[in-house]
């Protein structure tokens, strides 16, 4: 059994050897996760699809140039990033906050499908409050600790595939990650009755 990386890697030669169906392939693979990603940094669902379609061609571009030091879906997750941020400069428009609802299709949020089955209407009102005040908190965050600790939480990539996509050193990651959270447990305290000492 071939490794997602390994398998990757197997398609990139393919293209880098002008097998144009392989790249077809990996965007089949990575399309939902690179539009899921946007959709946290650019508002307009027509605007995302053209900033993940930009990406694709540049990383369809670049990669002859690609020699595999990291995984493929590190190397397109900061090409996206990358072709987002230059999206919304060359806009003038800051990034959007995550909404509550594409938390439903998430791959990590899976565990939270067997929690809702004693939900009562006050149950469900606090879970829809905690999931606003999440989003809100994620929202007023800086840039850096937003991608951060969205590519970590919602998308699951280890630190060292976060360092590696937002090129930094993996001590700089787990520094965003952990202000990401103490600024998310702060705003979550009023709601859950949890005293300030308390860490995430």
């Amino acid at each position: 059994m071939t490794s997602e990386r390994e398998a990757d890697a197997e398609l990139v030669a393919r293209v880098q050897r002008g097998d144009k169906k392989a790249f077809d392939l990996l965007v089949l693979k990575y399309q939902r996760k690179i539009m899921r990603l946007l959709a946290r940094m650019i508002r307009d669902p027509s605007e995302i699809e053209d900033v993940a379609q930009e990406a694709f061609i540049k990383a369809y571009r670049a990669l002859p140039q690609f020699r595999g030091d990291s995984a493929f879906y590190t190397w397109l997750y900061r090409i996206a990033i990358n072709t987002a941020r230059n999206w919304l400069s060359s806009s003038g428009r800051r990034p959007s906050a995550p909404n509550a609802l594409e938390t439903e299709d998430g791959e990590t949020f899976n565990e939270t499908d067997n929690l809702t089955d004693n939900s009562t209407p006050e149950s469900e009102y606090a879970s829809r409050e905690i999931a606003q005040t999440v989003n809100a908190a994620i929202q007023a965050l800086p840039e850096e600790l937003r991608t951060a600790i969205v590519l970590r939480e919602m998308e699951g990539m280890s630190y060292e595939d976060i360092a590696q996509t937002m090129d930094c050193p993996i001590g700089t990651v787990r520094s965003r990650i952990f202000r990401a959270r103490e600024a998310i447990a702060t705003k979550l305290r009023p709601l859950l009755g949890t005293d300030a000492e308390r860490r995430w």
